[in-house]
């Protein structure tokens, strides 16, 4: 079956960085050059992107972060005129509202997709809405979920979860330009959970040991001498970033639930350092350097005998190339397009 009018559905404003808005343009992108018409919806819609845009968003506190989701109540009108002449909707992050729950209730079959690994809280509410989630996943055909880590909040013996992981451009992420031998690199923003802290308590050890290192901090930006701090990027800058450097470091605290960012790294040909959380380590396995949560005195020493060992940094980096062809779109793509068929079928 080829030509589906695809709806994919975003709860978050898609003009923001994020995973999930990423990985909603990203299918999009792909499906097209299937030959599909998919139609993304959600507040934020960038310019050039077909869809529908539903509006402003608001700020709200979640897992540690602030997200950027709709608020304006028309958003369920425009959603179901929308969705009128679609074959399925991809719904992301289901049961977040407003636009991802209505949207499960629009009328096409769903295919909904969970990617974070939420708090205590929210697995509280999910375990308390556990009698009322299929009303709640409306005409959910299909559960998806980008790890174990995210399957795990799913109330067990309720819903078959496949897990899917997240797909990535990675030619983009290839540029043709020379690798500085002591670059690192650290992409995020400048929020608590993503370890930012970690990484420069270990920085100056890492300077002394090895006086070339650099580090170059992409997504936040604070005063002082230090790192280079750029503040947000675009795509093109962050994919020059990485493909510049020697390591890359994923120094996070928790609430993650995939990692893209390091297969962004690894598709970019940097060798990875990163904190041993659940999901990082079932994603990258033996093609990363793994420290324990938090303890920049560890962080150091992988960094300093990674700068130090061109061997083993090629190794990783090597191994990183191949996992992150693993998750190209071509890949991962080709996985939803199959099940889009056996949904709509």
């Amino acid at each position: 079956m080829s030509g589906l009018r695809i709806g994919l559905v975003s709860p978050y404003n898609l003009s923001v960085p994020g995973g999930v808005q990423a990985q909603v343009l990203g299918l999009a992108a792909y499906l097209r050059t299937w030959g599909d018409d998919p139609v993304v919806m959600g507040p934020g819609l960038p310019d050039g992107v077909p869809g529908v845009d539903l509006g402003e968003s608001i700020s709200v506190p979640g897992n540690g972060s602030m997200a950027p989701i709709a608020a304006d109540p028309r958003s369920r009108r425009r959603i179901r005129a929308a969705s009128a002449d679609l074959d399925l909707l991809h719904v992301h992050e289901p049961l977040m509202p407003l636009v991802s729950l209505l949207a499960t209730h629009a009328g096409p079959p769903v295919v909904a997709t969970f990617h974070a690994a939420p708090g205590r809280a929210v697995r509280l509410g999910y375990r308390l809405t556990r009698p009322f989630l299929s009303r709640l996943l409306g005409n959910t055909s299909m559960v998806t979920a980008v790890s174990h880590a995210a399957a795990g909040v799913l109330p067990e013996g309720r819903l078959e979860v496949r897990v899917i992981p997240n797909g990535l451009d990675v030619a983009s992420m290839r540029v043709q330009t020379r690798r500085e031998v002591g670059k690192v690199a650290f992409l995020g923003r400048d929020e608590p959970r993503k370890g930012l802290d970690v990484l420069l308590e270990a920085w100056e050890r890492i300077e002394t040991a090895r006086p070339q290192a650099r580090l170059v901090v992409m997504g936040a930006r604070r005063d002082g001498t230090g790192p280079t701090w750029m503040g947000r990027v675009d795509e093109g800058t962050k994919a020059t970033q990485l493909s510049s450097s020697s390591v890359y470091v994923a120094p996070q605290t928790g609430g993650e639930s995939f990692g893209i960012v390091l297969l962004e790294a690894m598709a970019a040909g940097a060798a990875v350092v990163a904190s041993d959380l659940e999901p990082f380590r079932d994603l990258a396995g033996e093609a990363a350097r793994f420290f324990p949560v938090g303890d920049s005195g560890a962080l150091a020493t992988a960094v300093i005998d990674l700068l130090g060992d061109p061997i083993e940094r090629d190794r990783l980096a090597e191994l990183g190339r191949r996992l992150a062809d693993e998750h190209d779109w071509s890949v991962i793509g080709g996985v939803y397009r199959e099940l889009y068929d056996e949904v709509v079928t």
